[in-house]
């Protein structure tokens, strides 16, 4: 379980999240909505080890990871797709899952379930990430993360700018991926999509926690989301 208690952070003198305590348990989709600014991408950021933490603790399965610096934080098995994607643009397909795949040391395997999962990068191993479409990217991200074989996978907005047939691939992988007892942490901006993924969901105003509810418990029109996602 990824448990984070009491988190504060921001970038240097300008603090962004107050005191934040959530968990994300194996095979659950936890996903975080709130408005811009309100700390969604940052708490992502934080948990990587990529804010200034002022207070408060990060563990997975009950081994601290707080004080790691960032480049360690994977190696505990924490895969994370930043939203922008942020590949390796001038690098191949395959060397960009190269990449992952030497984060902790996995081989073969690992890069053979990814290419299961998305077959269409296994017809562009050579192809260089920057000439790929926008959809093509965004699955060369995620299996770029699960090359980690990761026990929490994070994701910031992965369906933004996608198209309607992308998108269901993507949450389909993600309901896979959550049968599998990996847990979801999903920063989601479509109230629609993440009463459809989510298990939990998370509601950030200004850097705190406002409120968690059950996705089953929510609807469209729920006080919730009016308050926090402007719907």
């Amino acid at each position: 379980m990824l448990q984070l208690d009491r988190i504060s952070a921001g970038y240097g003198p300008v603090g962004v999240l107050r005191e934040v305590t959530l968990q994300v348990a194996p095979g659950e989709v936890a996903c975080l909505m709130g408005r811009n600014g309100a700390g969604k991408s940052t708490l992502l950021r934080t948990i990587m080890g990529q804010t200034d933490r002022t207070g408060g603790t990060i563990t997975l399965d009950g081994i601290p990871l707080h004080d790691l610096p960032p480049h360690e934080v994977p190696r505990h098995g924490i895969g994370y797709v930043p939203q922008g994607r942020r590949l390796f643009g001038d690098l191949t397909v395959a060397e960009n899952l190269t990449v992952g795949l030497m984060t902790r040391g996995q081989g073969k395997p690992a890069l053979d379930r990814v290419l299961s999962v998305f077959p269409r990068l296994a017809e562009r191993l050579n192809q260089t990430a920057r000439t790929l479409s926008g959809g093509e990217q965004q699955m060369l991200a995620i299996g770029r993360a699960l090359c980690l074989d990761p026990r929490i996978l994070m994701l910031d907005e992965p369906t933004e700018g996608l198209q309607p047939s992308m998108i269901a691939m993507i949450q389909d992988v993600i309901r896979t991926l959550a049968v599998a007892r990996v847990g979801i942490l999903l920063v989601e901006q479509r109230v629609e999509a993440a009463l459809g993924l989510a298990d939990r969901i998370l509601f950030l105003s200004q850097g705190r926690l406002a409120e968690s509810h059950p996705a089953t418990a929510l609807s469209r029109d729920a006080p919730a989301f009016r308050a926090h996602v402007g719907v």
